[in-house]
């Protein structure tokens, strides 16, 4: 929908979700179709359980949009789907309310902590704020960003490796839950980073939260020329040790790998890499990415395919990590 929306070109899909064992189109998707539809598009066939729809964009204008997605709703994702034909409009305001800490997905600290500050290094730029957080499963989050319109575009961006691990911060946030869980989460995130040979300094944070209960541990590395970050929502009746950990072990299990993004950074950094190599960032001459991933996904080469489908771009991806982002020589698309 993101790119639908950014080229203006329609899709239809069909056979969604058909081998799983709740096939078709559930609430999390359906919030994402109205979301795209209240910026710009009209959807035909979104209902619940269907296995086929079809998208028709209409253009997008900068603005401010406040959208009640709901309990179960996935607030940063459709943040992330809104956010790039918005910023290319002019920018705005978006007000979400809705999931903003589940246990899959992008939480909000990600957005705001480790998503944004990859999308400087293209020119793009927002501020969020949160105002309440929601956890799963009944909690409604609400939190704003305000999207500037495009900077000045790179002309390429390059990360073949991370470099010397620099700093690791870790941060035990919780909400509607004794604070001293922060403490517990903390520590134990520490101590599995310790015994890994790992040495950080954590922070325990206070969250403003809606019916929902819940926390969250955060543990960002900054390397020389790249950082990484892992998070843990903690789901009712996990021990906060179990959450600290969960966390540190992800941070530790990356640093054995050789690639300078985690496998969810290079998944996320496919969309504005493409929009660079398309032209689509600014007047400048297209641009390159190139960088390696600690784990090619079956996401990321699913991500691929479908930019070259709507934009002028070629995705590399060597079965070793390497990844590049080029303009395609011809200007098609796939």
């Amino acid at each position: 929908m993101t790119l639908s929306l950014v080229t203006q070109r329609p899709f239809r899909v069909e056979s969604f979700c058909a081998g799983r064992m709740a096939p078709g189109l559930r609430p999390r998707h359906l919030a994402l179709l109205r979301a795209a539809e209240a910026l710009g598009g009209r959807v035909d066939g979104g209902q619940a359980g269907a296995l086929a729809f079809s998208f028709q964009p209409e253009p997008v204008s900068a603005g401010s949009h406040v959208l009640e997605l709901g309990a179960s709703a996935p607030a940063c994702l459709v943040f992330q789907c809104l956010f790039y034909p918005l910023a290319l409009a002019g920018g705005g305001e978006l007000r979400l309310l809705g999931l903003t800490h589940a246990p899959k997905g992008p939480t909000y600290h990600h957005l705001a902590w480790v998503w944004l500050p990859l999308l400087e290094a293209y020119g793009l730029r927002a501020s969020l704020s949160l105002q309440r957080a929601g956890f799963w499963p009944e909690g409604v989050g609400e939190f704003r960003g305000l999207l500037q319109g495009p900077g000045e575009p790179p002309l390429k961006v390059e990360v073949p490796a991370r470099g010397t691990l620099q700093d690791v911060e870790v941060r035990s946030l919780v909400g509607g839950v004794p604070f001293e869980v922060a403490a517990r989460q903390a520590r134990a995130a520490e101590n599995a980073l310790r015994e890994r040979g790992i040495y950080c300094h954590a922070e325990n944070l206070p969250l403003p939260v809606g019916k929902t209960p819940g926390t969250l541990v955060f543990v960002r590395a900054q390397f020389e020329n790249t950082f990484a970050a892992f998070a843990a929502v903690g789901a009712r009746n996990a021990a906060p040790e179990e959450v600290g950990s969960k966390a540190a072990h992800a941070l530790a299990d990356f640093m054995q790998t050789p690639g300078a993004l985690d496998e969810h950074l290079a998944d996320q950094i496919l969309l504005p890499a493409a929009l660079l190599a398309a032209g689509r960032l600014g007047a400048s001459t297209p641009g390159t990415t190139r960088f390696t991933a600690a784990r090619i996904t079956p996401h990321l080469r699913v991500t691929a395919g479908l930019l070259e489908e709507f934009l002028p771009v070629q995705v590399e991806v060597k079965d070793e990590g390497e990844v590049a982002v080029l303009p395609r020589a011809d200007g098609s698309t796939g």
